[in-house]
């Protein structure tokens, strides 16, 4: 008999690779949003589309009514308060997974571990919150309410991604350095090159989600990343490399970004201190990560195709270039 998934979200990045995983393994699929954003899968006759806004709690209601699904993998859960009614909901289904975050963890550790590293606290006024700075917050109090849920007997999971990139990465983040490889000769890197990022590849975060709806024990959550992470100048080197393109990777101290009024921060995917997921409780339930270096030449080539260049984070081309110079003449 085959089951039904219900994904809330669906048509833009997680989503909508969720929903190809599980039709790659013969779920019939709805998806659930507002319709606000393109469909990808408009004239795919295996998935629904049901419309109407997850925080309407009637709307949300009757597409469970509507789809009756046997598992529903929450991919746009942005408060607690969306758990709170969605586990509700849904509690007596098989598998409720919701998406949290890397973010959600407190302690700077290496690596974060479910169940060790603290969460963020959450305030009232953050549990309400839209803005970036509560965005960890938010996400561990959904954490909580995933743990509160399972406690009452729901099926209800929870899976942190680190960075996720990937084809249609409407983030554009790492389009960004993909852009910088594939256009120029020479690309400044902040720091030594050596900051590390985790990241998780997209593909394999919508199947760390169809896994732990599967097989996930309640109550849990589940890191999700790459099994080799890369630093910086490592991710720089991998996009070059299954590009097939030459590209000089100049390091450059403070000092040296301050000739063109840089910093480290204002280059995307910089991060002083590690941050690093343990996926080993993942890879217990039977989950496999995809090799980086496949999982990068599928991004590079995707992106060749798209019309993203991450252009919104880039920090000038002709301040590098004075960095370039500096360095130059040391």
């Amino acid at each position: 008999m085959t089951d039904t998934a219900l994904v809330v979200g669906g048509t833009r990045f997680i989503g909508r690779h969720t929903v190809e995983e599980l039709l790659a393994h013969d779920y019939e699929v709805a998806i659930f949003n507002r319709g606000n954003h393109e469909n990808p899968f408009a004239d795919d006759d295996r998935v629904t589309h049901v419309e109407g806004d997850r925080k309407d709690e009637t709307t949300l209601r009757a597409a469970k009514l509507s789809v009756e699904p046997d598992v529903v993998i929450d991919c746009v859960a942005y408060h607690p308060t969306d758990v709170e009614t969605a586990t509700e909901i849904f509690a007596d289904v098989d598998g409720y997974v919701y998406i949290s975050s890397g973010s959600s963890y407190a302690a700077e550790e290496i690596p974060k571990r479910e169940g060790e590293t603290p969460l963020e606290p959450c305030t009232d006024a953050q549990a309400t919150d839209d803005a970036h700075e509560t965005y960890g917050n938010r996400k561990a109090e959904g954490d909580r309410a995933v743990f509160a849920a399972a406690e009452e007997g729901v099926t209800a999971m929870a899976v942190r991604p680190c960075i996720v990139y990937g084809p249609h990465d409407y983030t554009e983040r790492l389009d960004y350095w993909i852009d910088r490889v594939l256009t120029h000769d020479r690309v400044v890197i902040p720091g030594d090159g050596q900051n590390l990022w985790h990241r998780a590849y997209v593909e394999d975060v919508a199947s760390a989600l169809r896994v732990v709806a599967e097989r996930g024990e309640p109550g849990a959550a589940y890191n999700v990343g790459d099994r080799r992470a890369l630093t910086l100048r490592e991710t720089l080197e991998t996009i070059a490399d299954v590009a097939g393109v030459d590209c000089e990777l100049v390091t450059a101290s403070d000092d040296a970004l301050a000739a063109g009024d840089l910093e480290p921060d204002d280059f995307t995917l910089y991060r002083e201190y590690p941050h690093l997921l343990d996926t080993c409780a993942l890879a217990d339930l039977g989950w496999e990560s995809t090799p980086v270096d496949e999982a990068m030449e599928r991004t590079v080539e995707e992106h060749r195709e798209s019309d993203r260049d991450g252009s919104e984070w880039d920090p000038g081309r002709e301040a590098e270039e004075r960095v370039i110079g500096v360095k130059e003449t040391l």
